[in-house]
Order: structure tokens, then C-alpha cells, then sequence
């Protein structure tokens, strides 16, 4: 089969504008969540015009952030699985992950109840809530997880005590990068015992760690 003829370059340099933008939205949305698009065309360098033809008004922009921070998750969780992992485990490797991509996407807590509403935050965190209900699942099987609440309602309650915890980061200005303190306190909600779940979480980031220096 012959190969796929290289794109036009008109649509190559489209999509090179459109993720500039999108990179520019969410530096600048995250120092300043009033930013306008007009500020965020000049922090791209692209005019106007530009901006507005594949963003026609903010909350365009912010549904296309969400897509892309759900885009993020799904790969993020693909590459954090590890087939042999224990409940807690999974569960403490999902969290750190998606705790990286979180830190990227800070600012659409506080954007996205106000431009896409409630319901646009929890579409944008489908895929988190999604793994984690899977994980749960299996640890309440084997006894890992508090099972005094359905999977889907305890991956749910837990999606609201990290979005809680995302925010008061954000807003006290407390210093925790990995989010390792976010992640423990998940495990213990989901009913691990706390020295466990530090436990856990530290055992992870030694193996994260030596997998790091492992790669060439």
C-alpha cells in the first residue's frame, strides 16, 4: 500500500497555529484566568483573525483545553498501568498520574464551572473516573477497599476530594509537585489504612524512580 501523501501545508500550519494556541491558553489561563483571547492571539503570536478561526469565543477554548486534558488522562493512565499491580497499587499509580496531567490543566477547575459548568467538569474527568471505578471494583473483590459504597459512587466521591485538594493547592500555595500527600489521602479514602497507603505510595515512587534511570 503506498504510503499516505504528506498533509497540504496550509493544514500542517493550521495545526501547528491551533496547538500553539492551546499551549499559550493554558500558561496564560493559569497565571491569569481572566485573560482575553485577544491577550492570548498576542502571547501565541498569531493574530486575531487566526485565533478566532479555530477559536471563536472563550468558552470554544476552554471546551478544546477540557478534550485535550481528557486526551492527556487517557494516555497518561495507558502508560502508569502495570498488568501485575495490586489494587492499591494501580490505584496509587492512576492517582499520581493523573495528578501530573492536573497540575497542567490546574486552572480548568475554577474555568470550567464557569464556562462549561458542573456538568463540563465531570465530562472532562470521565476517563479518570472511569479507571478508577475499574480499580475500585477489583479491590473491593479482594478485600484492598472500604466496600460501604458501590464502586461508581466511592470513584465519584474520590474525584471530589481530589478536585478539593487540587484547589486548596492551588489557592494556599502549598508545596507537594508528584501530589504524593493527595494520593495518600485517596488511598486512605478509598479504605486503606494510613501507614499502608504512605507506604504504598512511596514504594511507587522508588519504582518510578528506578525506572527512570533504567530507561536509556
Amino acid at each position: 500500500m503506498p504510503d499516505s501523501p504528506p498533509a497540504p501545508p496550509q493544514r500542517s500550519h493550521a495545526r501547528s497555529n491551533r496547538a500553539r494556541i492551546l499551549a499559550t491558553a493554558r500558561e496564560e489561563l493559569g497565571r491569569n484566568p481572566e485573560a482575553t483571547l485577544d491577550e492570548i492571539a498576542r502571547a501565541a503570536g498569531v493574530v486575531r483573525r487566526t485565533l478566532y478561526g479555530h477559536f471563536p469565543n472563550r468558552k470554544v477554548l476552554i471546551e478544546a483545553l477540557a478534550l485535550e486534558a481528557q486526551e492527556s488522562l487517557r494516555e497518561a493512565f495507558t502508560a502508569a498501568r502495570r498488568p501485575q499491580a495490586g489494587p492499591a497499587e494501580a490505584l496509587t499509580r492512576m492517582s499520581l498520574a493523573a495528578s501530573a496531567v492536573g497540575d497542567r490543566y490546574r486552572m480548568l477547575i475554577s474555568l470550567g464551572r464557569r464556562d462549561l459548568g458542573e456538568e463540563g467538569i465531570r465530562a472532562a474527568l470521565a476517563p479518570a473516573r472511569a479507571e478508577a471505578t475499574t480499580i475500585l471494583e477489583n479491590g473491593q473483590r479482594e478485600g484492598v477497599f472500604a466496600d460501604h459504597l458501590p464502586a461508581p459512587i466511592l470513584a465519584l466521591a474520590l474525584e471530589s476530594l481530589t478536585l478539593s485538594l487540587v484547589e486548596s493547592h492551588s489557592e494556599s500555595g502549598w508545596s507537594d509537585p508528584r501530589g504524593v500527600a493527595a494520593v495518600t489521602a485517596t488511598l486512605i479514602a478509598a479504605g486503606v489504612a494510613p501507614a499502608a497507603a504512605r507506604e504504598c505510595v512511596q514504594t511507587v515512587l522508588r519504582d518510578e524512580k528506578g525506572e527512570e534511570r533504567s530507561t536509556p
